[in-house]
């Protein structure tokens, strides 16, 4: 647990989408005040719109730097950027509000170089604003690997009684395991450690699924895929006393980690680590990027230009990506 309440930059994300809607209501929830110290970098004026589409009254208060904030229920800090125009439409691809989306999260990646604050949580971007505006990423991880030097990160995923980190991720099965070595899971065992470490669980333990069915079963399934990419990973770090096991079967370990035997499991791919988060419930599900200078959690949803402006949007993904990065924040 952390000591201090922890400051957390929340970023607007594509401002035509859903990003304004969702943060004015989650703000609007006296619990979040009451556990973190919570501000939104994006522009004011859109936050504003956002008031009078949710028909919340929510006073606004205009800072510009992190020290400033009241961090008080019944009033949004902002740190106003001032880049889009007043006219914006909602649920519209623009470059305009692709480059606002950039600098807002360019602004907060850095207060975390400058240890302003304890994370950072993202209301959702477009890439094709994104790269219209001439930013070329597929998404905030990359641009927050560029620009914290950030070589060794990790996609962490968080639901309710589970956390599972991911050796590979959006690749196909067959490139999945290709990529799967010896340097790379021991990273992601390491990053699991410290990540957790540092959100005061002091010997995290940590359980390694294996790639083929029951792990491998001593060379009955696969080519040796345990043996080769994972054994000696698992070793290497059970040898500077970091609790982890593994590999193990996946169809078991899932459920043993849901009951309380693992504080994370490491995933070797993308469905065999989302599927069980998923289950678990779309609106609860937390993406997490780990190995930065700063926790950075996501919600697990796009813009919805379809809704965007219409009061619609569930603020619940976003409530549950502010309490996840208050839970994984350095303690201070």
């Amino acid at each position: 647990m952390t000591t201090k309440k922890p400051n957390i930059a929340i970023t607007m994300g594509d401002p035509s989408g859903v990003g304004p809607e969702i943060i004015v209501k989650s703000l609007n929830d006296k619990n979040i005040y009451e556990n973190c110290r919570p501000f939104v970098i994006g522009d004011l004026k859109m936050i504003k719109r956002a008031l009078v589409v949710t028909n919340i009254d929510l006073q606004l208060n205009s800072i510009s730097n992190p020290e400033d904030a009241k961090c008080q229920y019944g009033t949004i800090d902002i740190i106003d950027l001032d880049l889009v125009s007043e006219d914006l439409p909602w649920g519209q691809v623009s470059s305009e509000a692709g480059n606002a989306a950039f600098r807002y999260l360019e602004k907060a990646i850095a207060y975390a170089n400058e240890k302003k604050i304890q994370g950072i949580c993202t209301a959702p971007l477009n890439k094709e604003a994104l790269h219209k505006a001439g930013h070329i990423y597929p998404g905030h991880t990359e641009i927050l690997a560029e620009l914290t030097n950030t070589k060794d990160f990790a996609m962490m995923l968080s639901a309710p009684g589970l956390r599972v980190i991911h050796v590979t991720t959006h690749v196909g099965i067959i490139d999945a395991i290709n990529k799967i070595n010896v340097d790379r899971q021991y990273t992601v065992i390491k990053l699991a450690h410290e990540t957790l470490q540092k959100a005061g669980i002091k010997s995290p333990r940590i359980a390694v699924c294996g790639i083929n069915p029951h792990a491998g079963e001593n060379g009955l399934f696969g080519n040796g895929e345990e043996e080769e990419k994972i054994i000696p990973a698992v070793e290497k770090a059970q040898a500077e006393g970091i609790n982890v096991q593994g590999p193990l079967p996946a169809d078991t370990l899932f459920f043993r980690a849901k009951r309380g035997d693992f504080d994370i499991v490491v995933a070797q791919y993308h469905d065999q680590g989302h599927g069980p988060i998923k289950v678990l419930g779309l609106e609860a599900g937390v993406n997490i990027t780990v190995g930065l200078p700063t926790i950075r959690t996501s919600v697990d949803h796009g813009t919805a230009f379809d809704i965007a402006g219409k009061n619609i949007a569930d603020e619940l993904s976003l409530k549950e990506a502010i309490r996840m990065a208050i839970e994984l924040a350095p303690e201070k």
